[in-house]
């Protein structure tokens, strides 16, 4: 035959071929990003012919080989530099850190202004707005989860790999790296912009009027932020982070629950108001408050940049395939999601109406109309929270950026970073988001517009994703589905992103360079 064969106790088999050598013991997919979705082995037929005691043996050689290559799939080409990564260094997740993940980056500050949106839809328009972007972000994602792992056996573990595997690579880098780099490093200088300003508020509540400690300015608790976010991010991978975004979805489900019922207990403003905007305002005024108003509801979903990143941190096999544990965890984060937007949204036009302040959304109200008569002690805690899950927020967005300097580095260097330079890198990334937040505070500002621009990330990539790639039969349901869904999300982001812009002009922005305030 050619072939040695030896068998070792049910544990153990190694099939010597020179110059091939196998042990499925070694092949591990939580430890090294193997890929496993080909056809299976065919069976030998020696499994039917060899049948004499002679050979008993080699047969049952062979069919313990042949069962460990149908459960693993096949032989791929291995990558070693996806186990030099931050997001596919450990392969050891599960379901429970998929469901503090994408708690922590689902629920954040932009779920303070819905209740903005329902002031221009109303009653009616604004629930259904509501509930169907829900419904469409979480298809959106169920979508992702089941491209995360192609037919070729290729794992998709970056939104950028899957949208240049779905649209050719320059398309799809011309389509998605923007979007991608502010969702990833625009959302970590919005949170030093308002983790800082919050830890001022929070020690101003504390401290008292009669405080005779000197506060800090903006700029430097600021400071006090982004040093507290470096020293977190120095944990090596995104698993490394579980146990943070565990705080990070503890505190954010808090402090929103906690803002909506303070806010419905202590009752409504006496000049609480539910009428339409201005009717003075022109038609085509109207009708782009409108496009801003849907901007911020689909703007609320955010986290679809860092579902296939979440995905690449789990271990997948043919009978254990990672998109089940996947969905099993961002099923039960987007019910603890709807738990806390809808009532937030709801509950918060109701006590505020007209009065909800443009800037601070929730938090800002709550402050204006009910801070003399709210407890001290509840306001400083909503603080905190806000504090703690800006901090805890500031890890996962930024491990898209890690990852992808560091890739810069292993691909020059063929080799892992060192832990000086992952450091370095780390520290380089926070004095920059802290450059930017001082530089531009003003980009807050442009947040409706810029939303616009990454509105596809969520609504309309994953639909047309999933038609390029799995390509379903013409006029088929799904096809006709997600084209349709893909289109619409485009469309809406065009108005969504023209309804920015002429807020912009008709309002006005006021543009302050190195000046925070």
């Amino acid at each position: 035959m050619g072939e040695v064969v030896e068998i070792q106790a049910a544990q153990t088999l190694n099939v010597a071929a020179p110059p091939l050598q196998l042990d499925c013991r070694s092949i591990s997919m939580s430890r090294s990003p193997l890929l496993d979705s080909a056809p299976k082995t065919p069976k030998s037929p020696f499994v039917t012919r060899l049948m004499t005691p002679v050979a008993s043996p080699m047969k049952k050689a062979i069919a313990s080989m042949q069962s460990c290559l149908e459960e693993v799939g096949h032989f791929t080409k291995l990558e070693p530099q996806e186990a030099w990564l931050p997001i596919t260094e450990s392969r050891n997740g599960n379901a429970y850190y998929a469901a503090f993940h994408t708690l922590c980056s689902g629920i954040g500050f932009q779920a303070l202004v819905l209740p903005l949106a329902f002031i221009t839809l109303g009653w009616a328009w604004g629930v259904i707005c509501l509930s169907l972007a829900f419904i469409w972000q979480l298809y959106t994602l169920w979508l992702l989860i089941q491209l995360h792992e192609s037919e070729s056996g290729i794992r998709y573990s970056r939104y950028l790999r899957l949208s240049m595997a779905a649209f050719g690579e320059k398309l799809g880098k011309l389509l998605a790296l923007f979007p991608i780099m502010y969702l990833s490093g625009g959302s970590c200088v919005t949170l030093i912009m308002v983790g800082g300003g919050t830890m001022k508020i929070f020690f101003q509540i504390v401290c008292g009027n009669t405080c005779s400690v000197k506060p800090l300015t903006l700029v430097e608790w600021y400071v006090v932020f982004t040093c507290l976010a470096i020293i977190l991010a120095q944990l090596p991978n995104l698993n490394s982070i579980a146990g943070v975004s565990l705080v990070g979805a503890i505190t954010a489900v808090s402090y929103c629950s906690l803002i909506w019922i303070l806010s419905v207990i202590q009752g409504r403003p006496e000049s609480v108001s539910y009428d339409p905007p201005d009717e003075a305002k022109s038609q085509l005024t109207r009708l782009f408050d409108t496009f801003n108003a849907l901007g911020i509801i689909t703007f609320a979903f955010r986290g679809h940049n860092l579902v296939l990143e979440i995905q690449g941190t789990m271990p997948s096999d043919r009978k254990h395939p990672s998109h089940l544990p996947m969905w099993r965890g961002v099923k039960f984060a987007y019910m603890i999601v709807a738990a806390c937007l809808f009532p937030l949204a709801i509950g918060g036009y109701w006590v505020y109406g007209s009065l909800m302040p443009e800037n601070g959304g929730m938090l800002s109200a709550l402050y204006k109309y009910h801070e003399h008569d709210t407890s001290t002690f509840l306001l400083g805690l909503a603080s905190l929270l806000i504090v703690i899950n800006s901090l805890s927020s500031f890890q996962i967005y930024a491990m898209p950026v890690f990852d992808n300097l560091e890739f810069k580095y292993t691909s020059k260097w063929s080799g892992p970073c060192p832990r000086w330079v992952r450091t370095g890198i780390r520290i380089f990334f926070g004095c920059l988001a802290f450059f930017i937040s001082v530089a531009l505070p003003f980009l807050p500002s442009l947040a409706g517009l810029i939303g616009g621009i990454a509105l596809p990330i969520t609504l309309a990539y994953p639909c047309l994703m999933w038609v390029m790639i799995k390509k379903p039969q013409k006029y088929s349901p799904w096809w006709c589905l997600n084209w349709a869904l893909g289109v619409l999300g485009m469309a809406l982001s065009v108005l969504v992103t023209t309804g920015a812009i002429w807020g912009i002009v008709t309002k006005g922005i006021k543009i302050h360079f190195f000046n925070p305030r």
